[in-house]
């Protein structure tokens, strides 16, 4: 079982070594970056592409509320009920309609 660990945690390592490695971003050799867009006043850089919009990330508000005020009463905030039992429901099935066929 001891030796089945081993790689694993020489793999992870030599995998988070490859993770630190920072540069400047460049297309790869023989390729260009995408043309200008047809409204743009120039043709973004590698950074432009890759800075989000700020409706992709919009900054965060801490506080919801700017003012404190008291809640309005509620018409559909009822008690709890007495505890009392529950409503009987009648069970007649005299009432029902007799099915009829097409054509009487």
């Amino acid at each position: 079982m001891k030796s089945l660990r081993l790689p694993f945690i020489f793999a992870a390592t030599v995998a988070l070594a490859g993770c630190g490695q920072v540069s400047n971003l460049k297309p790869p050799p023989g390729k260009a970056l995408p043309v200008k867009p047809p409204m743009a006043r120039t043709t973004p850089t590698a950074k432009d592409l890759l800075t989000p919009p700020p409706q992709a990330a919009p900054n965060r508000v801490d506080e919801l509320i700017q003012r404190s005020l008291p809640r309005r009463s509620d018409p559909f905030d009822l008690p709890p009920p007495t505890g009392g039992p529950a409503p009987v429901v009648p069970d007649d099935t005299s009432n029902q309609a007799a099915p009829t066929t097409p054509g009487e």
